[in-house]
């Protein structure tokens, strides 16, 4: 297991012999790892390097170190996908082999207060549809959603939120086409509700997905905000040089 055989920065060496034992099945995901002496001295390096090399692959989410615990090896998100297009969470779930699934919890039509009022440059009388749901792969809840949109741009009604798609309910009015959204992502360590509902202790974090849709005239029609369970999503954005 030694990894003194070429010229390289021993801690390179390192870290591509663990990601290696890791592809391998050497070490499997959350299993937790021998001790900085053990691993140092099966390696072959000194624990200053084997250091430094745990230290890259903790930034790069390899690996996951519990204060007064050990270090473990993170699992892999199930879920991966771009963001440059606006696909739905259900065929992010299809694409991975998993059977998705839709739990209502609330739908409620209000009066929209001052910061939605601002989002969707409505009026004071207008009224704001909030969908509360919970999305689930293989029964499991993976997301949980929450959507705004004008009733206004639901001529069907509420109601048919639950049997269809919000995209589709707000197309099927025939005078809105979503063709953009402008998204913002962000990790939280924890959220008292979302991590509930998804199950998640305070070692699991969150990827917050707050998305703003746009009609083809500009205008704001949906406002998103999706938690995901960080161990089971990863996005990535397509970047072109020009």
């Amino acid at each position: 297991m030694v990894v003194k055989t070429d010229q390289r920065h021993l801690y390179v060496q390192v870290i591509e012999r663990l990601k290696q034992d890791i592809e391998t099945g050497v070490f499997k995901e959350n299993e937790k790892l021998p001790s900085e002496f053990e691993l140092a001295r099966n390696l072959g390096v000194s624990r200053a390097t084997l250091r430094e090399a745990l230290r890259l692959l903790e930034e790069e989410k390899v690996i996951i170190r519990k204060h007064g615990v050990g270090t473990f090896i993170n699992s892999r998100p199930v879920f991966s996908s771009g963001i440059e297009q606006l696909s739905s969470v259900s065929s992010m779930i299809s694409d991975a082999g998993m059977e998705p699934s839709t739990i209502f919890m609330e739908v409620q039509e209000n009066v929209p207060n001052d910061e939605m009022i601002g989002k969707f440059n409505c009026d004071t009388d207008d009224l704001l549809v909030t969908i509360k749901r919970v999305r689930t792969a293989d029964g499991d809840p993976v997301v949980y959603c929450i959507d705004h949109v004008l009733s206004k741009n639901l001529e069907m009604g509420q109601d048919v939120l639950l049997n269809e798609s919000i995209f589709d309910s707000i197309e099927k009015t025939g005078k809105i086409r979503i063709v953009q959204a402008v998204a913002n992502i962000e990790p939280i360590g924890y959220d008292d509700e979302a991590s509930s509902i998804l199950r998640c202790g305070v070692d699991i974090p969150l990827l917050v997905l707050i998305q703003y849709h746009y009609s083809e005239e500009g205008e704001m029609v949906l406002y998103s905000k999706n938690y995901f369970r960080a161990d089971k999503f990863s996005f990535h954005v397509v970047r072109k040089r020009v």
